[in-house]
């Protein structure tokens, strides 16, 4: 889920700055990925409507892009199939540059999976209902996403797979 290899803290020496306030801000926000396919759509429309089996993915990563600087990235996945086969896919990564300073180590995890993720969401889901449209189909419209329950359900697994047998 996120490459913590590459997450350092601080400020531009890599040490957090004693006394100072914790800052957060959105450097910038962007479609770092994107795919829509609908490899059936004749079939459709030729067809008689019927319910979709929809599946959906989201995952976070996260990643060191200078000092004090850090991407947070969410991985979307659709998939809407039927009895014709493929209706649509929908891949998008959707991410966003933050200047994050004077966070304490503990945080700065928590911070780039679950808070920077909460501040992207609602663009994403925005994007998502508006190219399902285009594609001509009704918006996908997506419900809110729990990112510290995804958070703690990573932290469980890493905890699972580091125990010994």
């Amino acid at each position: 889920m996120a490459d913590q290899s590459n997450m350092q803290p601080g400020a531009s020496n890599g040490q957090p700055q004693a006394g100072g306030a914790m800052q957060v801000r959105v450097v910038g926000q962007y479609i770092k990925d994107l795919s829509f396919e609908s490899p059936n759509i004749t079939k459709l429309l030729a067809g008689t409507p019927e319910n979709p089996n929809l599946k959906l993915e989201i995952n976070v990563n996260a990643n060191q892009a200078g000092p004090d600087l850090y991407e947070s990235a969410i991985d979307f996945k659709a998939d809407a199939t039927a009895k014709v086969g493929v209706i649509y896919a929908f891949e998008m990564v959707y991410a966003g540059l933050f200047k994050i300073e004077n966070v304490p180590p503990p945080q700065l995890e928590p911070m780039l999976l679950v808070n920077c993720p909460m501040l992207l969401f609602p663009f994403l889901r925005r994007i998502v209902a508006d190219l399902t449209r285009e594609g001509g189909f009704p918006p996908l419209l997506l419900d809110p996403v729990d990112f510290m329950a995804l958070y703690m359900r990573k932290r469980e697994r890493a905890a699972e797979a580091t125990k010994p047998s």
